[in-house]
């Protein structure tokens, strides 16, 4: 386990949009609070995560024990993306967070001494992908070159999305820089598409094939442009590895776990999208789920940093080995 030399950042006025609790049944924990898994206690922890299909693994590991086993008791704290929670995590609101690369990309530019230690969920590399650039069917916009001078509305703006959008574009022989990216959260994209405020929306599922039933899939761009990128990483601070490694490689282990169940046990991920996304039995068997993995792909990721920085989404490349560290 690599330990780093954490970096006191002050946040103040940083506390970003975390909103309410699911139904895990955690109850709000503090520092105090936190036993360790010898004591037969469980040790409540908080992890923000976006409200989507990639993110089942974790109300899966929960709902089958898995966290209990490793003495967690998970509360999951949604979240519109993963640098939206790095604040949280700084400030010591919640323990880890599951998110992108691009958040934990620019805390280590700023030195906020965040690390990734562990991969969460991957695109799939090859036939329906998890994630796409959907519009209405009357749009006009059926291939990646007909973005061009259209507003997109992306999660997280200067990401994975508006990122692989771009290059994607480009690609198909269209003009990425005429793109006017927005910036709307996933469950609001079709009422947006709807009311005419956008002309195409970047979402994942249920979001994605909900709109595309009826509309058009433009583009798949993560496949397009770096088949079986990484989705989400799971994140923490260098000062939590520090003051209670105990705690993070529990996460990790329970994490890893849940994926790997997860992975192998599609009948209870879909169960899982019914109970904790209120989506129907008929819709779920149908969503494209991604990759569940714990594994990161550094290479890749590299390819990321690489390309972020060739359209200016990063102004320059981090050490990536100092950053995802794999536990």
């Amino acid at each position: 386990m690599q330990k780093r030399t954490a970096l006191l950042a002050i946040l103040a006025a940083a506390s970003l949009a975390l909103v309410g609790c699911t139904d895990s049944g955690a109850s709000e924990s503090t520092e105090g609070e936190a036993t360790t898994a010898e004591s037969g206690e469980l040790r409540q922890i908080r992890v923000a995560s976006l409200p989507i299909s990639d993110q089942i693994a974790l109300q899966v590991g929960i709902d089958e024990g898995i966290f209990e086993k490793h003495g967690l008791e998970v509360e999951v704290v949604p979240a519109q993306g993963g640098a939206q929670a790095i604040p949280a995590l700084m400030s010591g609101d919640i323990q880890f967070a599951i998110g992108q690369p691009f958040g934990p990309f620019r805390a280590a530019l700023q030195d906020l001494g965040v690390t990734v230690i562990s991969n969460f969920s991957s695109s799939r590399a090859e036939g329906d992908d998890v994630n796409a650039v959907v519009s209405l069917a009357d749009s006009g916009i059926e291939r990646p070159s007909d973005l061009a001078g259209k507003k997109v509305s992306v999660n997280s703006l200067g990401a994975a999305g508006d990122l692989t959008i771009k290059a994607a574009v480009d690609a198909d022989g269209g003009d990425s820089s005429t793109i006017e990216f927005v910036e709307v959260a996933f469950p609001d994209a079709q009422a947006q598409l709807e009311a005419g405020n956008i002309d195409a929306a970047w979402v994942p599922d249920p979001f994605m094939s909900q709109i595309a039933e009826e509309g058009n899939l433009v583009v798949s761009p993560y496949q397009a442009v770096l088949p079986g990128l990484t989705v989400l990483t799971n994140i923490t601070t260098n000062e939590l590895i520090e003051s209670d490694p105990e705690l993070v490689e529990d996460y990790a282990v329970a994490v890893a776990e849940a994926l790997e169940f997860t992975e192998n046990n599609d009948e209870a991920a879909r169960a899982a999208l019914v109970k904790h996304l209120d989506i129907p039995e008929e819709v779920a068997a149908g969503i494209t789920l991604p990759v569940f993995d714990a594994e990161l792909d550094l290479d890749q990721i590299e390819e990321l940093a690489d390309l972020a920085v060739e359209y200016g989404t990063l102004e320059e490349k981090p050490d990536i080995a100092s950053v995802f560290v794999q536990y």
